[in-house]
């Protein structure tokens, strides 16, 4: 399906909780996040049919996000469940990697195609305070299983964040050419003032708005047309299809801020 500014719509962004086991500097605040009851969440169950109706609109793409999508359980029947729907060709997953060496070989036997997995410095004392509190070992962990599994294309996903790790671009290059990974670089962003695309920093990410192919669908069950923009579209599980088709066709050319919720609560 198409939007309004003929940009084909084939990737859907799907975060399965708010909650993370770390708290990055530039994801969540340092305190002050309430922990929402399960019930406020969509099950396995109703985001399969959500998707199941994407892929019927031409969604080929399903990325699970978070939060840290890891710490929902039995995270591998939903991968198995999505794996199942005709017509999505690829599921993917972006997780902080701490929980991943005991669940990786679980995930690729459920039919998860690839990984991203945040890893913004391979200092552990700069990780730690980024992280404020993770443990480095963890993450290193959880690369090392994702290649045991088997995972073909695995990205790293590095932040940039100047005067932090700006400097430790190099490094982690090395790390993943040494291991047979790909470097993605991203841009630090604010959701709430969306830059002009002026940071001196080379990056991957984001893309241009003009080639933006996705929308997103919230653990709490709505329909994010656009990163930076606060408009959602509650899904209506009765008409999943037209609400599907509305949150596309009220896609912005380019979004400008989001003020309705956190970083965390998106999942990228």
């Amino acid at each position: 399906m198409f939007d309004s500014y003929n940009r084909e719509i084939t990737y859907l962004r799907i975060s399965v909780t708010d909650f993370c086991n770390l708290r990055c500097t530039y994801c969540m605040p340092a305190e002050g996040v309430a922990l929402r009851p399960r019930s406020e969440f969509l099950s396995y169950e109703a985001i399969v049919e959500i998707a199941r109706e994407a892929a019927r609109l031409g969604i080929a793409k399903i990325r699970l996000t978070g939060g840290e999508p890891l710490v929902k359980k039995d995270i591998d029947v939903l991968v198995l469940g999505l794996k199942s729907i005709p017509g999505v060709r690829e599921i993917a997953l972006t997780t902080n990697g701490t929980l991943l060496a005991p669940l990786a070989v679980r995930l690729k036997a459920a039919g998860l195609d690839r990984i991203n997995i945040s890893l913004d410095t391979l200092d552990a004392a700069k990780y730690r305070n980024i992280t404020r509190g993770g443990d480095i070992r963890a993450a290193l962990r959880g690369i090392d299983a994702a290649l045991a599994a088997g995972f073909a294309n695995t990205k790293i996903n590095m932040v940039l964040i100047p005067g932090v790790n700006d400097g430790d671009v190099d490094e982690m290059a090395a790390f993943c050419r040494g291991k047979g990974l790909a470097l993605q670089r991203i841009h630090h962003y604010s959701l709430r003032e969306r830059g002009d695309g002026s940071d001196p920093l080379e990056a991957e990410r984001p893309y241009a708005c003009a080639r933006c192919n996705r929308i997103r669908l919230t653990a709490d069950g709505r329909l994010k047309p656009c990163l930076f923009s606060d408009a959602e579209v509650p899904v209506d599980l009765a008409d999943i299809a037209a609400s599907l088709a509305r949150a596309i066709r009220e896609k912005p050319a380019r979004g400008r801020s989001c003020t309705v919720r956190g970083n965390w609560q998106i999942g990228g």
